[in-house]
């Protein structure tokens, strides 16, 4: 099992920065990719960025490209998202989720995560 535990989210106002942070915990070693996902009210779950566990393969959802970027410190089996030039409608839980089989990518579907984080709220003043 792996655990994961997200930090970080807060209220800003538009335009502000926020750093999330994801700290994977029990059985790493067969940790893969990592991703974060979030969810607005009255929404579903969708996804927001990927990245692989040597951190080769990165992808965004095109909302956020250009604002966020996603990193990982596997030394730490932590997980960043940096969050510049927020937006009302980046308002949302953000989760952080990891595949717990090793495999090789990164994947934009839920289904590809095995293991999820409680959450953090970002809410984005306007």
């Amino acid at each position: 099992q792996v655990q994961l535990l997200e930090s970080g989210g807060g209220l800003v106002q538009a335009g502000g920065s926020l750093r999330l942070s994801c700290t994977a915990s029990g059985r790493t070693f067969r940790t893969g990719a990592m991703g974060w996902f979030r969810q607005a009210p009255g929404k579903e779950r969708s996804f927001v960025a990927a990245i692989s566990r040597p951190g080769l393969s990165i992808y965004y959802a095109d909302s956020v490209k250009g604002r966020f970027t996603i990193s990982r410190d596997n030394a730490k089996n932590t997980v960043y998202l940096q969050m510049n030039s927020l937006k009302f409608e980046d308002t949302a839980v953000y989760y952080c989720a990891a595949d717990g089989t090793g495999r090789p990518g990164a994947g934009r579907a839920e289904y590809e995560y095995d293991y999820w984080g409680q959450g953090t709220q970002v809410t984005v003043s306007s």
